[in-house]
Order: structure tokens, then C-alpha cells, then sequence
């Protein structure tokens, strides 16, 4: 298996990755970047991103990932399509695999690998996503201003989702697979008392209705095995994200979701030389201008780190 030792290992791409990379690069510590296996992380799967600072006519999250690759690449860093499927952090310097096939020793190692929004499963919600299929409220609803929209989900997030989205689209509906909100009551009060939501409970989502410009409706299913459609320009998942930190596992601090846990105010995690960045240890904000921003304070802990030794 080829060896190869490098200053600094980042791993996953997405604003928090690429931005690492650039600090670092300029920093001049030549990092490696694996892009794992959806280069660009979850904006890839947007279309329109309109709320990220310097896009004042919006840019596509493909496009936004490649500007962002690309400034990484001119001031050196390496971008590489891959996998990293083992690390060791027991020892220093730190030992990874790439792609099964490849070892490197890392001086340093940047965590960017996300976090992945829980979908119901339906190949018709595949078929839409990002044609009104969406898991972020906060970056695609200000596209369904006056338009009917449905959240699923029945926590705090779907509540706040919903609530969001009143107040800009005509009508929410927000669909409860059980006969109750898993939600705070707070959460709970405020979505009751907003008069443009319509709670559905006891619903389930059989299948996302369109054509080829999009979503058009969805055939819902109740408890009693009857079924009814509605008319709605968008669907929300709002039923939960999973970190990406399956083989971190055992080896770093996890909260109870599995998200890395890190330094109030850094990016340091229990392991010193090992930082994490954007959605793999944000379970609150998820955007990609706190990722970027995040992906920034990895890169300068990073180098200080490194230049301490």
C-alpha cells in the first residue's frame, strides 16, 4: 500500500472543507483534501442558493462548491475525489486510508464530512429533490412566497420549519405520522396559534405528485388506510440529519446524535491536532455561511497547532 505523510489531512468538502483547505493552503500548509462521496457536500443537491454573501443575482449550489474548489486549488491545495475509510487517531502522526488502497500519515486532521438530512425513502421524493423536494426551510422557502407547501415531521425542527414558512408561503400543511407533536410545548403553542398552518396527524406521505417543472401535490395515506391529495408547490423534510461520523466512532467525543463535539468558541475536539468543521458538528444552524465561517476557525486552529509544535 503506498505511504505518503502530509502536514494537514482535510476530510470532506462542502463550504467548511473548501474553506479549510483555503486557509490553509495560503497558510502554507499544502493540505489534502478527500472530497468524499458527494463532492461539494449537500449544496450540490440545491438549486438556487440566493443567502450566501457576494452572490447578489443567487448562484447554484454546484456552481458556489466550484468557485469555492476552485479558490482552493490556486493557492495549492489538494483536491482529491475519494473516500477516507479508516483513521486511526491513537497515534501521531495520525494514519488514514484512502479509498482502501492508499495510507497517509497526517500531521493534522480537519473534520468536514456534514451531515445528511433523513429522507422518507420514496423514489418519487428522490426524483424531486431540489425541484420541490427539499430539507431546509431556511434556504429554498423564500422560493414558495404565497405557494402552498408541506412539512413533514412532528419535532421541534418540523414546528419551527412550519412556522418559518407561514410566514412566507399561503398555506403550510404540516404532516404528523402520529396522533401527536414530539415537539415542546412552546413550539407546540406556536404552531397551533399560526393560522396558515393546517396540522395533519395520523398521516403518512405515500408519494410526491409532479411534472417536469417540479412538485404539484402529494398522495397522503391516514391511519385508517384512506387516502387524499393535496395541492402543494413544496415538500420540507423535517424529520432529522445524521452526521457523517461513522468512522470516528469510539475514537472522538460524540454527543447523543452523533455529532463531533468541540471546544465552546474552537474547533478543537477531545483530540488535539484533530479539528471539526460545519454540519458534522453543527446540529443547530446548518447553513453554508456557517460552515464556511467554521471551516475558517478549523483552518486557523489548525495552523496554530502546527506552528506550536
Amino acid at each position: 500500500m503506498e505511504n505518503e505523510q502530509i502536514k494537514c489531512l482535510i476530510i470532506g468538502s462542502g463550504p467548511a472543507g473548501y474553506t479549510a483547505a483555503i486557509y490553509t493552503a495560503r497558510a502554507g500548509l499544502n493540505p489534502v483534501v478527500y472530497e468524499g462521496i458527494e463532492p461539494g457536500g449537500q449544496l450540490t443537491t440545491t438549486t438556487e442558493v440566493e443567502n450566501f454573501p457576494g452572490y447578489p443575482e443567487g448562484v447554484t449550489g454546484t456552481a458556489l462548491m466550484e468557485d469555492l474548489k476552485k479558490q482552493a486549488v490556486r493557492f495549492g491545495a489538494d483536491v482529491r475525489f475519494g473516500v477516507i475509510t479508516q483513521i486511526d487517531f491513537s497515534s501521531r502522526p495520525f494514519r488514514a486510508t484512502a479509498d482502501g488502497t492508499r495510507s497517509i500519515e497526517a500531521e493534522s486532521v480537519i473534520i468536514a464530512t456534514g451531515a445528511s438530512a433523513k429522507y422518507l425513502g420514496l423514489p418519487s421524493e428522490q426524483k424531486f429533490r431540489g425541484m420541490g423536494v427539499s430539507a431546509c426551510a431556511t434556504c429554498d422557502g423564500f422560493f414558495y412566497r404565497k405557494k402552498d407547501v408541506a412539512v413533514v415531521g412532528g419535532g421541534d425542527t418540523a414546528c419551527e420549519e412550519a412556522t418559518y414558512l407561514a410566514s412566507l408561503c399561503n398555506k403550510v400543511y404540516l404532516i404528523i405520522r402520529k396522533d401527536h407533536m414530539r415537539a415542546s410545548q412552546a413550539m407546540q403553542d406556536r404552531v397551533m396559534n399560526t393560522p396558515n398552518i393546517e396540522i395533519l396527524f395520523g398521516h403518512v406521505t405515500e408519494e410526491v405528485l409532479g411534472d417536469e417543472q417540479g412538485v404539484t401535490g402529494l398522495l397522503l395515506k391516514n391511519t385508517k388506510g384512506e387516502t387524499r391529495t393535496i395541492d402543494v408547490s413544496g415538500l420540507f423534510l423535517a424529520i432529522g440529519h445524521h452526521p457523517n461520523t461513522e468512522i470516528f466512532k469510539g475514537q472522538l467525543e460524540l454527543d447523543a446524535e452523533g455529532y463531533i463535539k468541540t471546544l465552546p468558541g474552537t474547533s478543537k475536539t477531545n483530540i488535539e491536532g484533530v479539528f471539526a468543521a460545519g454540519d458534522v458538528q453543527d446540529p443547530h444552524y446548518r447553513q453554508a455561511i456557517t460552515a464556511a465561517g467554521s471551516g475558517c476557525v478549523a483552518a486557523l486552529d489548525c495552523e496554530r497547532y502546527l506552528h506550536s509544535r
